[in-house]
């Protein structure tokens, strides 16, 4: 079997191993075969791509479609090859299957000598390349580095009745380290456990080498001839070394099936787990859902208060329309009345309320602005009605101290969903969801509903100082149904 690359110059020679007269040369016949064909004689001519020459079966070049079996019978001898015409790689210049290596030592001689004999009268050109890059005029000559490494490729410039021709040869040269030099390294892990079974008969050991990608490879393994009690639970140690240094690993057997957990274990093992993540699991859900529920429970018990140190007069602002129309009464009376009762009288905060707490005519930017610097919370009392030039000033004061500064916390209170409304600002409009509270009032009348708890969780902690004479606070904390 031979390969060679398309559109090179090739030949086959004829051998005979008998002793025939030199008049019996002229008897000498070329056959080729290609399945499902019978064999036939080949008759080349001397200007024909396939030539016949002495005893040689010339390629000018050789093709694909040459690929085949050929025969020549010399007297009483017949001689057969197979004939593998590899496809040319145009993206490079050598062909991969075509590669032979080479494995050098490092500091050794690296020599590299381009020649081919049976064309050495037809080539005008040798040239030595590297990864495809010439280099220099052959022969290369030198003591191995590792930056030597790659791919040499020979290639021969010849020609054949006018034309030229060319023939590559590549070889792979692999630079190594010397052994003497090499840090030996054990594979895998430190320490392995190996289950074996009692009175197992085998071998003692074997060693083999090998070399891959210019590193060798070693190994040698230990057999006991028949595994005994004493054999179960010692450590069995290998070592490799060299002048460089050392490396260990350790192997220890144990009796099969003998580390594996009773049935009843893993069973229990397995119901136990599974009981303990379904209640993490539900532990986890409760507390999502009623987070706000335990949070308020936390500042009861603890009588957190964070306004005593922030220097803050007021826990809050409240920003509402205050050009009150006919159709605008609820959320009016929701802001001055409603709002103020529950968080003021009942709930012990201190709120800041436009018409109540400042003094007529005194009312300008700067001082709604200090107002709001004042403040811990800004809470809008959001209806369609809400923008105008008296309130948007507070809007856009409150959202500076919030977005930039971040000295105060929005709390937004809407009488209907925020995406009715096309005048806000988009930052507005992108405030956290559990910011955002919806006003109901026919839901939300009891202190203990969902909305005053919501509330509450997003006011500053504080503990709850009811005004004197007013009427009993309702339990702030109790079972929501």
């Amino acid at each position: 079997r031979i390969s060679v690359v398309e559109g090179e110059p090739f030949y086959l020679k004829c051998c005979s191993s008998s002793s025939a007269p030199e008049n019996e040369a002229a008897t000498l016949k070329w056959y080729r075969s290609t399945p499902p064909h019978q064999r036939t004689e080949l008759h080349p001519g001397p200007t024909a791509r396939i030539t016949l020459h002495k005893d040689m079966l010339e390629f000018w070049p050789v093709k694909l479609e040459d690929q085949g079996s050929y025969f020549c019978q010399l007297g009483n001898d017949t001689q057969e090859w197979m004939l593998n015409v590899i496809r040319r790689n145009n993206q490079s210049c050598f062909t991969e299957k075509q590669v032979k290596s080479q494995t050098v030592r490092v500091r050794k001689s690296l020599q590299i000598s381009c020649s081919n004999s049976y064309y050495r009268d037809q080539i005008h050109r040798t040239s030595l390349y590297k990864n495809c890059k010439k280099i220099a005029e052959t022969p290369l000559l030198k003591n191995a580095e590792f930056e030597d490494q790659g791919y040499y490729s020979c290639v021969f410039s010849l020609r054949h009745d006018g034309k030229l021709y060319s023939i590559t040869k590549t070889l792979n040269v692999t630079v190594v380290k010397d052994p003497s030099e090499v840090i030996p390294v054990i594979l895998g892990p430190k320490l392995t456990q190996v289950e074996v079974e009692l009175g197992i008969l085998s071998p003692n050991y074997f060693s083999s080498s090998r070399t891959l990608e210019g590193k060798l490879y070693a190994s040698r393994i230990l057999r006991i001839k028949k595994i005994r009690e004493d054999n179960l639970n010692v450590l069995y140690n290998c070592t490799v070394s060299s002048t460089r240094g050392t490396d260990s690993k350790s192997f220890i057997l144990l009796r099969k099936g003998a580390a594996d957990i009773p049935g009843h274990v893993f069973t229990g093992g397995m119901i136990a787990a599974t009981v303990v993540s379904v209640v993490v699991l539900c532990l986890a859900v409760m507390c999502v859902i009623y987070r706000v529920d335990l949070v308020l429970c936390y500042r009861r018990w603890t009588g957190r208060d964070e306004t005593l140190t922030d220097g803050k007069t007021y826990d809050a602002f409240v920003s509402y329309l205050r050009d009150c129309q006919p159709e605008d009464g609820e959320e009016y009376t929701f802001a001055v009345e409603t709002l103020p009762t529950a968080l003021e009288k009942h709930f012990g905060y201190k709120l800041c309320i436009f018409e109540r707490d400042v003094e007529p005519g005194g009312a300008a930017l700067d001082d709604l602005h200090s107002l709001i610097q004042k403040s811990r919370r800004l809470i809008i009392v959001l209806s369609k009605s809400y923008m105008s030039h008296q309130v948007r000033y507070e809007l856009e004061s409150g959202l500076h101290e919030a977005l930039v500064e971040r000295k105060i916390k929005i709390i937004l209170i809407q009488f209907a969903p925020a995406g009715d409304f096309t005048f806000l600002p988009q930052s507005l409009k992108l405030l956290k969801s559990h910011r955002v509270l919806q006003w109901k009032a026919d839901q939300s009348p009891s202190y203990n509903s969902r909305f005053w708890k919501n509330l509450l969780y997003l006011m500053p902690a504080k503990a709850i100082r009811p005004d004197r004479g007013s009427s009993e606070v309702l339990p702030v904390l109790a079972e929501v149904s």
